[in-house]
Parts: structure tokens; C-alpha cells; sequence
């Protein structure tokens, strides 16, 4: 299983840059965590669109879907310039069933629920769900394949069912919204220390910090999340690229 950053900015894209989106592959299937502004002009440095396989969307926060529309637009004009194009699942929880129809585009794209308390199989996938601490339903994810586990957070404050959800995950992609001095739990989001202390809790074998804030030293991140976990830590940056 591989795992490609393709944005990673919280709340909205840095000059030439994405908010949330994450790439994964295997066995020639290609899922996309998310999809927020500028995912689909910087997928397109990683990915032909008409390559996508499925899109899963954690929560309804443009942050995480600005670029929904567009790649439906996308797909329907490369269908049109005679590309073959299959009808793109794109899954989501319908707890906000106002934004879950636009899922569904003519026959470009087809919206699919989920139910996060069942498990659910997307091509060589295997996902579970938990509902984080966020100001809207959003859902955390493990994604299972090939013996590997990837846990991503999506949007969330610290809670203590993160622990056993994450128990030694290969990697853990955790929002760290917010320096270790700042109280993101209001907000509905992470802290540096929070961050490293799932982490360690977990004992997962690696962590990158994503949903990065948009000022001060990204590195005081990293730093502070090292005092709280002894294992590997990485910044997400554009086409940060791992292999499980």
C-alpha cells in the first residue's frame, strides 16, 4: 500500500498549493482520501483523472470536498474528448444528505453511502470508521491492506477511542492543526502533543502530522510532537510519498 500527499493545509490552500488530499494504491487501484481545493490540479502531477479509481470523503467541510464539482467537470470533458470514463464511486456518509446527493453526477459519478459502524470493502480495501470530535459528523478511517494499516484521523480534537481504533498501525496520518500551546479542542482539532501522544498510546510505527496551520515554524510541530513520540515523524508535505 502506498500513500501519496497530495494536500495537506487546513481550512484552505497556501499560495500554489491543497488542502486535504491523500492518494493511496494498490494492486493498481488508486482511492483518494478526500478532496479539497487544489487536489485536483496537484493529482494531476501523480495521476491521469480517468486512473481514479474511488474517492472517500470523511466529512463535508470544503476543506476536505471544494474540489468535488470540478472533478466531476473533469471527467465529464474527458469523456466528451473520448476518453473512456467509468461512472466514479464516490463515498460518503449521508448524514448531511444535502451535500451527499451532489455526490451523484449524470452518470459521472455515483454517490455511495457508507455506514460507519459497518465495514467496508473499496477495491483491495478494507475500511472501518469512528467518529472524531469535530462541529460536524465527520468520520476517522482505517484503511487494512495487504497485512498494512493506515489510520487517518480526518478532522478531529483528541479522543481517547483513537487509541485502541490506531493500536500499531503502520502509519498514522494525524491532523495537527494547531502548536502544542494552543488548545484546539474547541475548534475540533489536534494539537502537536496530542498528536505524538495518540501516537505513542497507539504504538504506531510511523506518524505524519497533516492539516497543517498557516503560520509559525512547521517544524516547532514535528519538534513538539517528538516529546511524546519516540518513533518516526514527518511533516505531510506535497508528494510526500510512502510505501507500506
Amino acid at each position: 500500500m502506498k500513500l501519496t500527499v497530495i494536500g495537506y493545509w487546513g481550512g484552505y490552500p497556501k499560495k500554489n498549493s491543497a488542502s486535504a488530499g491523500y492518494l493511496l494504491e494498490h494492486e493498481g487501484f488508486h482511492l483518494l482520501l478526500d478532496c479539497g481545493s487544489g487536489v485536483l490540479a496537484k493529482l494531476q502531477n501523480v495521476l491521469q483523472l480517468e486512473e481514479l479509481d474511488a474517492v472517500i470523503l470523511s466529512h463535508y467541510h470544503p476543506d476536505h470536498i471544494a474540489d468535488i464539482g470540478v472533478l466531476q467537470h473533469a471527467r465529464l470533458i474527458q469523456g466528451l474528448l473520448g476518453k473512456t470514463v467509468s461512472n466514479l464511486p464516490i463515498y460518503g456518509h449521508e448524514f448531511n444528505h444535502g451535500e451527499f446527493v451532489k455526490l451523484t453526477y449524470k452518470e459521472i459519478t455515483k454517490g455511495v453511502s457508507y455506514d460507519p459502524g459497518k465495514s467496508l470493502s473499496v477495491g483491495p480495501y478494507q475500511i472501518t470508521f469512528l467518529k472524531t470530535n469535530h462541529p460536524v459528523p465527520c468520520y476517522a478511517m482505517k484503511i487494512e491492506a495487504a497485512g498494512k494499516v493506515l489510520v487517518y484521523t480526518a478532522d478531529s480534537a483528541f479522543k481517547e477511542e483513537f487509541i485502541e481504533f490506531s493500536r500499531g498501525a503502520d502509519l498514522l496520518l494525524c491532523e495537527c492543526n494547531f502548536y502544542g500551546h494552543q488548545d484546539g479542542t474547541p475548534a475540533g482539532h489536534m494539537n502537536s502533543y496530542n498528536a505524538g501522544r495518540l501516537a505513542q498510546s497507539a504504538a504506531v510505527k510511523q506518524l505524519i502530522l497533516t492539516h497543517l496551520p498557516h503560520y509559525g515554524d512547521l517544524e516547532d510541530l514535528k519538534n513538539q510532537a517528538s516529546r511524546e513520540f519516540a518513533g518516526i515523524i514527518k511533516l505531510a508535505d506535497e508528494f510526500l510519498s510512502i510505501s507500506l
